[in-house]
């Protein structure tokens, strides 16, 4: 039975001493590596261990090859990989060709649909896992550090107040757990501070790689909230609050969580 159906408010998360166990508290900008078991830690420590890396592996590959009615690769725009490091340290970013703003995943897509004339992947696909994954991989160990000022702001303001609003059968909001609570344990899971610099991430209780709004969805459906669509406006916002809530916190991509 999942931990959601046994607590019924965030005032009584103390309350639940079976569930919750003290742990060594933590500073609140710091990765959820620093929550993880020895055992998950070495794993992702090591690329040659960590699963994530067959992923990484397939947008590798995805790299230099030819899609669409254009002809081209992503290679064919942008050379080496190499070109891509520092790059996701600063998604999501406000777009000014469609006024709107875009996660690394939205901006993989356009450059198909636009650049390559290819077809768009899905959000939890494969290719658009591996390819947002190697892509991120280029800026391991850099920081994040997001713009919120000028045009981005009104995204960031929707994406704080999505984060502090109550919602849902356990009128839970996302700080109750990331703000409130980090280093507690909810049963097996330890509460982190939210950070999401490692996404995507292999996640051992998933047995594959997902999306950080993979997660959110989840989150969503364990305080019995209705969830929203990978990409949407509403995940994308509290996407850009979260990475500059982590502003300073290095790029783990790929990691591994439990």
């Amino acid at each position: 039975m999942k931990y959601s159906k046994y607590i019924t408010s965030a005032a009584g998360l103390l309350g639940m001493g079976a569930l919750l166990v003290a742990c060594s508290p933590a500073p609140v900008q710091e990765s959820g590596y620093a929550f993880a078991t020895p055992e998950t830690q070495a794993m992702q420590d090591d690329d040659f261990s960590n699963p994530a890396f067959m992923w990484v592996d397939t947008g590798e590959e995805q790299w230099s090859t030819v899609d669409g009615e254009a002809g081209k690769s992503c290679e064919s725009c942008h050379d080496d990989p190499s070109s891509m490091k520092g790059i996701s340290t600063k998604y999501p970013k406000y777009s000014k060709d469609d006024k709107k703003l875009r996660t690394v995943q939205h901006q993989i897509n356009n450059c198909r649909t636009e650049q390559m004339k290819a077809k768009a992947w899905k959000w939890e696909s494969d290719n658009m896992l591996g390819m947002t994954a190697f892509v991120k991989n280029q800026s391991r160990g850099m920081p994040l550090n997001v713009a919120i000022d000028g045009d981005a702001a009104p995204f960031y303001e929707k994406g704080k107040e999505f984060y502090f609003q109550r919602r849902g059968g356990m009128d839970m909001a996302c700080k109750n757990c990331h703000i409130d609570y980090p280093g507690m344990k909810i049963r097996a899971n330890v509460l982190s501070n939210g950070m999401p610099n490692g996404f995507p991430t292999y996640r051992l209780k998933w047995q594959k790689i997902g999306s950080l709004h993979r997660r959110f969805r989840g989150c969503n459906k364990n305080i019995r909230a209705q969830p929203y669509k990978q990409g949407s406006d509403e995940y994308t916002n509290l996407e850009l609050f979260i990475t500059d809530r982590a502003k300073g916190v290095a790029v783990e991509t790929p990691s591994v969580r439990m």
